[in-house]
C-alpha cells in the first residue's frame, strides 16, 4: 500500500516550494533541514534579477507558510541517515541534533544572545563571516522557526561542560526556562511514499584561486559577501565602504571556479553573469561617479529578460572588458587587476578599491554522502545524476525526485519550476500513479 506522505530533504527555496506544493494538495510532508533554520541561499540575497525585486519579500512569506502549515512537519538540525524500501513505501531514518532550546517555550526575546559570554566574538555564517554572533543566536531577523539555537562547537557549556564560574548566563536570563542543555540527539523513523531531494548548493571557495588575493588583500570579496553588504538587514546595514571610504573603482571578475579545468570545475554555473550584472548596476546607481568594470570570459545571460537586463547595465555606464585577469595585487594603496583584453589583443591594468569575485556553484557539502544513503548516482561534477537528461526531475531510483541546484546549477525561476514539478511527480506517486 502506498504511504500518503512525502519527505523533502533541504529547506531552501526548492524544498519549500516542493513542501508547500504537496501540503496544499492535502498530504503530509516531512521537511528535513540540516541547519537550525530554513531559507537556504535565497534568504541571503538582497535583490533578484532581472526585476530587482526584494528577495526577502519573495522568500519570507514562503518561509512563514512552511513554518505554519499544519501538514508540514519541519525537522531542523536533521539529516537523513538511512533509506530502505521502495517507491510508495520508504522507511527513512532521520538523525536530529539538539537545539538546546525548547522550541515550545522560546519566544525569541533575544535576552539569551545578549547575555552570552561570547556575544560578538563568533563570525556569523549567514553573513558570510562579515557579521558576528554569540554561541546562542538567531541567524537573521526573519528566521523560521523564529527560535534561538546553540552552536554546540562554540558554546562553552556544551563543548567544555562549563561556562564561566557561575554557569551559563543564557539560562539565568531566559524568562521562560527555554534553554535546555539536557537535550540529546534523537533518531526518528519515518514512513513516506516519495522523496524529493532539494539540498541546494555551496559557493566555490575563492581561496582556491590564490592569484586573486581573496583572504589576503583587503577589498577582495565574493558576490555572496557583496549581497550581504547590499542588504539593509545585513552586517553593514547596506553600507558599502572599503577602509571607511566609498569605492571609486570596482572590478568584477567572472568565472571564479566555473569553466575552469585547473580547479576541476569545467562547467558553467549559469547564474554568475547575471548576478554580476545586477550587482554592477546596483553599485553604479549608488555611486554614479565610480568606475565599475566587469572582466569576463563570455557573457551568458540566457534567461527570460536577462539579455535586455544586460544591455540596461551597459547603458548605465558599466564597462565590460573581455579577458579574465591573471592576478590581483596591491600598489600604492590601490588594488590592481591585471590581465589581457582579448578583444583588443593587449594587456590591461585596472585600479580598484573593491574587487568582487563571481564565485561559481558547486554541490552542497554532504551531497556525496546523501547520494550513497539514497542509492543515487553523481554526475561528473558531483551533482546528483538524473535518470534521463530530458527529464531532470526523476532520479535513477524510483520514487526519488530531484529539485533545484542539487541536480545542477540553475537560477531561482528554474529552481522553482523544477521544485513544483518534483512535487507534482511525488503527488502522482502517492495518489496511486507511477510518478514518472
Amino acid at each position: 500500500m502506498t504511504v500518503p506522505r512525502v519527505l523533502v530533504i533541504g529547506g531552501g527555496i526548492a524544498g519549500m516550494v516542493a513542501s508547500l506544493g504537496v501540503a496544499e494538495a492535502g498530504f503530509q510532508v516531512y521537511l528535513v533541514e540540516r541547519r537550525p533554520w530554513i531559507g537556504g541561499r535565497m534568504a541571503q540575497l538582497d535583490k533578484t534579477f532581472p526585476t530587482l525585486d526584494c528577495a526577502s519579500c519573495i522568500i519570507t512569506p514562503r518561509m512563514v507558510a512552511v513554518g505554519s502549515h499544519p501538514l508540514v512537519h519541519l525537522l531542523t538540525l536533521s539529516e537523513v541517515v538511512k533509506v530502505d524500501g521502495e517507491a510508495g513505501a520508504f522507511r527513512v531514518t532521520v538523525k536530529r541534533r539538539p537545539r538546546y532550546v525548547d522550541e515550545s517555550k522560546c519566544t525569541a526575546c533575544g535576552r539569551c544572545a545578549d547575555a552570552c559570554r561570547l556575544k560578538g566574538r563568533i563570525p556569523n555564517e549567514f553573513d558570510m563571516g562579515l557579521g558576528s554572533r554569540g554561541a546562542i543566536y538567531l541567524a537573521f531577523p526573519q528566521a523560521v522557526p523564529m527560535k534561538y539555537a546553540v552552536d554546540p562547537e562554540r558554546c562553552l557549556q556544551v563543548s567544555r561542560g562549563r561556562c564561566g564560574k557561575d554557569g551559563p548566563r543564557c539560562v539565568e536570563v531566559c524568562p521562560n526556562d527555554a534553554i535546555d542543555f539536557g537535550q540529546r540527539e534523537e533518531v526518528l523513523e519515518l514512513e513516506v511514499g516519495a522523496i524529493v531531494v532539494a539540498t541546494g548548493y555551496d559557493p566555490f571557495p575563492a581561496q582556491a584561486k590564490p592569484e586573486y588575493g581573496y583572504g589576503r588583500l583587503e577589498g577582495v570579496i565574493t558576490i555572496l559577501e557583496l549581497e550581504r553588504m547590499l542588504s539593509a538587514s545585513g552586517p553593514t546595514e547596506g553600507e558599502i565602504t572599503v577602509g571607511g571610504r566609498e569605492p571609486e573603482g570596482v572590478v568584477f571578475i567572472h568565472c571564479v571556479g566555473s569553466r575552469d579545468h585547473q580547479v576541476g570545475n569545467p562547467y558553467c554555473s549559469r547564474v554568475c553573469c547575471t548576478v554580476v550584472a545586477k550587482q554592477a548596476l546596483l553599485l553604479k546607481e549608488r555611486f554614479p561617479g565610480a568606475r565599475v568594470v566587469v572582466c569576463y570570459m563570455d557573457v551568458r545571460t540566457f534567461g527570460k529578460g536577462y539579455e535586455a537586463f544586460y544591455e540596461r547595465v551597459q547603458r548605465a555606464g558599466v564597462i565590460y572588458r573581455r579577458g579574465l585577469p591573471a592576478e590581483v595585487f596591491r600598489r600604492d594603496g590601490k588594488l590592481v587587476v591585471r590581465g589581457e583584453d582579448t578583444l583588443l589583443g593587449r594587456p590591461y591594468e585596472e585600479e580598484a578599491d573593491l574587487v568582487v569575485l563571481a564565485t561559481g556553484i558547486r554541490p552542497s557539502e554532504g551531497t556525496a554522502e546523501l547520494a550513497s544513503v539514497l542509492g543515487l548516482e553523481l554526475d561528473d561534477y558531483g551533482f546528483l545524476q538524473e535518470a534521463d537528461p530530458h527529464d531532470p526531475l526523476v532520479s535513477p531510483r524510483p520514487g526519488v525526485f530531484l529539485a533545484g541546484c542539487c541536480q545542477g546549477p540553475k537560477d531561482i525561476p528554474d529552481t522553482v519550476a523544477q521544485a513544483s514539478g518534483a512535487a507534482s511527480r511525488a503527488l502522482a506517486l502517492i495518489r496511486g500513479g507511477s510518478g514518472g
